[in-house]
């Protein structure tokens, strides 16, 4: 088979070794698989795949199963399926655990499939797994016009949660606004504390969805209230800083560090199930749906790791096989 690997500082569509399936698993042959930021720093050697993962980049993709292990009775040779992956979605075959497989939603393209399981996997969790999130509770979402983001604003619209969003343009917030944010703020105008007091009033926030990290720490506990739960899913704003401990005390507040590739395949299965129950009706009635930028042939993905270092995108870059 092929797949995208790299050469020094290129990347090169080439051929490299297949494999077979081993009991519990499913090979597929990939349509399309998509672009995430976790891709970009694993290129730059920041984030190696987990032991016994694939080195091949690619956490997501969308195609029709080729062969089946032993045991494996959640989907069948000709199925059209999309799957969350440890790595190998940069291919144009990949195996992976069956309990990380979910069906195409019904009238769903693959490109639009493959848009589907890692931002929604990873909103899903960390949202209501994580988060322990209720109805009526209101949310903000760092970096909403992200992949992770303009998923969550729909899950949260859906839930019945009011949410906030930052984001970097009057343009981005303006698309999260029509998914479903009420309301947000523009990160280079400066602190979001204030445009979320007035929005939130005194009562604060209940749960904070944060790819950021350092850069934003201490504003995010400021906003919380009491019982407040802050899930920390990336660092893109620093690992290091300083926060006021006695606030989080007298708040009562929880920080959840969290990530998904790493997991368990028993808990990544869970979660797959969770979506299946409660968000493929859902896209199935295009209540929600995937934002996709744009799609390109995988033999383009400098072009698409360009455009999504660039941070002019909304939700989801697509590479088709």
């Amino acid at each position: 088979m092929k797949a995208i690997q790299v050469d020094g500082e290129k990347l090169v569509w080439a051929a490299c070794e297949s494999t077979e399936c081993a009991a519990g698993e499913v090979k597929i042959r990939i349509h399309a698989t998509a672009i995430n930021r976790a891709d970009l720093m694993q290129r730059a050697g920041g984030y190696p795949p987990p032991v016994g993962a694939s080195s091949i980049m690619g956490l997501e993709c969308a195609g029709e199963v080729i062969a089946v292990g032993e045991g494996v009775e959640r989907c069948a040779i000709g199925d059209c399926v999309c799957a969350l992956l440890a790595g190998g979605g940069y291919a144009e075959e990949v195996i992976v655990p069956a309990g990380q497989v979910l069906p195409v939603p019904k009238g769903y393209t693959m490109v639009e499939a493959a848009a589907l399981p890692e931002v929604f996997a990873t909103a899903y969790l960390n949202l209501y797994i994580e988060g322990a999130l209720q109805i009526g509770e209101r949310v903000i979402v760092h970096a909403g016009a992200s992949g992770v983001g303009t998923a969550a604003i729909q899950l949260l619209k859906n839930s019945g949660n009011p949410v906030f969003v930052t984001v970097g343009s009057a343009d981005k917030l303006q698309r999260c606004i029509e998914l479903g944010a009420d309301t947000g703020s523009v990160r280079h105008d400066g602190s979001f504390v204030e445009a979320v007091a007035e929005w939130a009033g005194t009562a604060g926030v209940d749960v904070i969805l944060d790819p950021v990290g350092a850069q934003y720490l201490a504003d995010n506990f400021s906003v919380l209230n009491l019982g407040g739960r802050l899930v920390l899913i990336g660092l893109m704003g620093g690992a290091a800083t300083e926060v006021n401990l006695a606030a989080v005390m007298m708040k009562r507040a929880r920080l959840i560090g969290s990530t998904l590739r790493a997991r368990p395949i028993s808990e990544k299965a869970l979660v797959m199930d969770g979506l299946l129950k409660n968000v493929w009706p859902a896209l199935e009635r295009r209540d929600i749906q995937p934002i996709i930028e744009t799609q390109l042939p995988i033999q383009q993905v400098e072009q698409a790791h360009a455009l999504m270092a660039s941070n002019n995108t909304v939700g989801k870059i697509v590479l088709t096989v």
